[in-house]
């Protein structure tokens, strides 16, 4: 390792080492980095987001009704499911957004006592850019790394991610 070569989490490995040489730090060395990245990303996306007047979880329901595809509409049930929130979290976040003129609400054609929450088109083209804005940001972090790299990169992070997602490594849902 070269000198220019040396960030943050190496500083404190090898203060770790120094003082316990009989603990195995080794995962800092990943998990440590990992961690700092989330907080740099954090930060970028909540830029990115403040930049078009959002919160991140205004995004995050707003992105996952976007995803949908046409007619960009989906149960409150599903967007819990997308955004990992309760239900009664969902109930603010929509009345929220519509209050914002972001979504809004519909009767489901095929159940009477059903809602679809849908994207507005104002919504959709605050969400559509704040999307650009977000992986112009993002290519600008990985700069420092080849398509290859990124690719390897995303490779062995999922690999770490997926016994930690909804559906397992066996691909059904926990």
């Amino acid at each position: 390792m070269t000198e220019e070569a040396v960030d943050e989490v190496d500083r404190i490995v090898a203060a770790w080492r120094r003082e316990r040489p009989d603990l195995d730090v080794a995962p800092l060395e990943v998990l440590s980095r990992i961690s700092r990245l989330a907080r740099h990303l954090d930060l970028a996306r909540r830029t990115a987001f403040a930049e078009h007047g959002l919160e991140g979880w205004e995004f995050d329901v707003l992105s996952a009704l976007r995803r949908s595809g046409e007619p960009y509409q989906l149960t409150p049930g599903q967007l819990i499911r997308e955004t990992l929130v309760t239900s009664g979290t969902m109930t603010n976040r929509v009345d929220r957004l519509v209050g914002r003129g972001l979504v809004d609400r519909h009767p489901s054609a095929t159940d009477r006592r059903g809602v679809l929450v849908g994207l507005t088109a104002r919504g959709r083209q605050l969400v559509d850019a704040a999307m650009s804005d977000l992986v112009d940001g993002e290519r600008e972090m990985l700069a420092g790394l080849g398509a290859q790299h990124q690719q390897e990169v995303a490779d062995q992070l999922r690999r770490l991610l997926i016994p930690f997602e909804p559906e397992g490594r066996d691909g059904t849902r926990r």
